[in-house]
């Protein structure tokens, strides 16, 4: 079975990326499966047309997509993606959309096919903060969720594919009070939730 891991670089006022650091620091397998890692752009929809030749090149089984969603408290899995794209802050393109779908008569929302509570259920027990989420906002985190759970449809493929938030690491610029995790305590999180979609 083989892994596709997206994650991505600076944005916004994050200059650090921890989703960055842990595409750098993943085995190239998991039990034998092979891990196969991508760093996307911040820039709505150039994101899937980035990662769509990679899907048809690589084949994977299941894509595993990472963010930053600084200011949470936990890791947080996503439930769904929705058709929309709006934000008060520009992409790494310029880009500032507002109320804009992602595609024209698509569907209104996918759903994660991630084992969700399998992936909170192992972290928990290692007291790992973690929380699924019901809304992966309206910047590019969404959006590549939603074109990329929208291309499987579409194209009848099996695959197995969500979207996974992290919060700020400890050891990259934040405001003080912002909540964070060390990066090796993200990474180990990572790695089990991988061995729990393997």
């Amino acid at each position: 079975m083989k892994i596709l891991i997206t994650g991505f670089g600076a944005f916004l006022t994050n200059e650090e990326n921890p989703t960055r650091e842990i595409l750098k620091l993943l085995p190239k397998t998991i039990k034998g499966h092979p891990l196969v890692t991508c760093e996307l752009p911040v820039v709505f929809d150039e994101c899937f047309d980035y990662l769509k030749p990679v899907i048809d090149n690589e084949k994977p089984d299941a894509i595993f997509m990472l963010g930053l969603a600084g200011g949470r408290k936990a890791i947080t899995p996503e439930r769904v993606a929705i058709n929309m794209k709006d934000t008060t802050g520009s992409d790494n393109n310029g880009n500032l959309p507002k109320d804009e779908v992602i595609i024209k008569g698509g569907k209104n929302a996918y759903f994660s096919t991630l084992p969700l509570r399998k992936m909170e259920s192992v972290l928990k027990e290692k007291h790992i903060p973690v929380s699924i989420s019901n809304t992966a906002g309206l910047f590019v985190c969404n959006n590549i969720m939603y074109h990329v759970l929208s291309y499987i449809d579409h194209n009848g493929l099996d695959i197995k594919a969500g979207f996974v938030h992290v919060p700020f690491m400890d050891e990259q610029e934040k405001k003080e009070e912002a909540f964070s995790l060390p990066l090796y305590d993200i990474l180990e999180a990572v790695i089990d939730m991988l061995k729990t979609v393997l």
